[in-house]
């Protein structure tokens, strides 16, 4: 009897409850979409801003010490270097995989025929490498710099046909010298000279327009410092700071073995840093702590914002259910008041109308979240340009959600069905 009653109410208010199920449907689509996304949106988030640079960098301990006595702002490696050979041992850290890109640099100061001094940088452009690990790895300013802009030829290729002395140089320098991409430029170090030939004219929108960009073993020969780097720029993936990740970044000697351990697995941009330094012969490696602290904010009001979508989308389809539950109650309440006329308890009444809500409930649940998924997937390929991977507890986050809402949403529906007396209903009273 129970089953057949529920039945005829689904057939006969069938449009009412394609109108709760499609309520319920919008709701838990949002909430889906939301949360797959909020739960995904960390690699992804931080994804986009590795394209904008590095997090971290590294430079010698010596030049450490002495910016940070005299506050002096890239202040140069001032005598001290970093190891060439020993790069390949940043991707052999715990976080190694967290490691996006990253490329060492060396500046020179040249003179020019005229006697002028000029800044020539050397660095990785697409630099192919053999890890101690066996990998591979392609790294260098072609990836990390990907905003610069080259109003003139082209990146300079290191695996192409670009030869040692290949160049790039930065638009301001290019107009004071009358440059462009296809001309040579001859220069001259403290131990050699060397004639480049400018493959691109790029646009930084800094102070890098006024430096020569060339491969790092041709800095290196200007000055005669083969196998010494100035500084290394590290991208990597990372986490948020927190209380713990402040402390230890402070001094990690005072954390607990626990918190140590739990410090030292998290990918905390500090405990990255603190890795680097590890496999790097006297360095410090610090974050630049703009971009790293952006990427905290960025993820964290992305994430509350995404929150706060779902609220307002399970509020919104709260109230719907409840319009929609209370108009059917009013509908039926001659029957309900039969059903209690003839003996129905309060609570078989209402279990009754609740159950026919629920099966209703689920119908829409399963919907919404077919529905938000490829809603996920649209907003991860339109902002993200990858698709969105679903994680497994979003299926019961979204399922308690919709309990909840429609329990919420059927509360002033119950009551009102609670007060109705059947003496009233089936006399024509209101």
């Amino acid at each position: 009897m129970f089953l057949r009653m529920i039945k005829g109410t689904l057939f006969r208010q069938w449009k009412k409850m394609i109108m709760i199920a499609f309520t319920i449907a919008l709701g838990a689509s949002l909430a889906t979409a939301m949360l797959s996304v909020m739960l995904d949106v960390e690699d992804k988030v931080n994804q986009e801003l590795k394209t904008y640079g590095a997090n971290i960098t590294v430079v010698p301990k010596e030049s450490s010490v002495l910016n940070n006595l005299y506050e002096i702002e890239d202040g140069g490696s001032g005598g001290a270097y970093l190891r060439e050979d020993e790069l390949g041992k940043i991707k052999t850290i715990f976080w190694a995989f967290n490691i996006v890109d990253y490329a060492p640099f060396l500046n020179a100061k040249a003179t020019l025929d005229d006697g002028s001094e000029i800044t020539v940088v050397g660095t990785w452009f697409n630099h192919h490498i053999e890890l101690p690990t066996g990998e591979q790895l392609d790294a260098g300013v072609v990836s990390m710099r990907s905003w610069w802009e080259t109003e003139s030829g082209e990146w300079l290729d290191e695996q192409g046909n670009a030869d040692e002395n290949s160049a790039m140089i930065g638009t301001a320098l290019a107009y004071k010298l009358n440059l462009s991409a296809g001309d040579t430029l001859h220069v001259k170090g403290t131990k050699s000279d060397v004639t480049l030939k400018i493959t691109g004219v790029y646009d930084a929108g800094g102070d890098e327009d006024d430096e020569i960009y060339v491969q790092l073993a041709t800095a290196q020969k200007l000055d005669g410092l083969e196998g010494c780097i100035d500084s290394i720029e590290v991208s990597a993936l990372t986490t948020p700071d927190n209380e713990l990740a402040e402390r230890a970044a402070k001094d990690p000697s005072s954390l607990t073995v626990s918190q140590y351990e739990t410090w030292y697995c998290t990918a905390y941009v500090s405990s990255i840093c603190y890795q680097i330094q590890e496999v790097i012969t006297d360095s410090v490696a610090s974050p630049v702590r703009q971009v790293a602290d952006s990427e905290g904010a960025i993820l964290e009001k992305t994430k509350l914002l995404m929150v706060l979508i779902t609220i307002l989308s399970l509020i919104g389809a709260s109230l719907g259910i409840c319009n929609l539950v209370t108009a059917s109650v009013m509908e039926r309440s001659g029957e309900i008041g039969l059903m209690k006329a003839i003996g129905a308890q309060n609570g078989a009444v209402s279990g009754l109308v609740l159950t026919e809500i629920f099966i209703t409930a689920i119908v829409g649940g399963i919907l919404g979240f077919f529905a938000g998924w490829g809603f996920a997937q649209i907003i991860g390929h339109s902002v993200f340009n990858s698709s969105i991977n679903i994680s497994p507890i979003v299926i019961p986050m979204v399922s308690v959600l919709v309990v909840i809402v429609t329990l919420i949403g059927s509360i002033p529906a119950i009551r009102m069905l609670l007060r109705l007396s059947p003496a009233e209903v089936l006399h024509g009273g209101r």
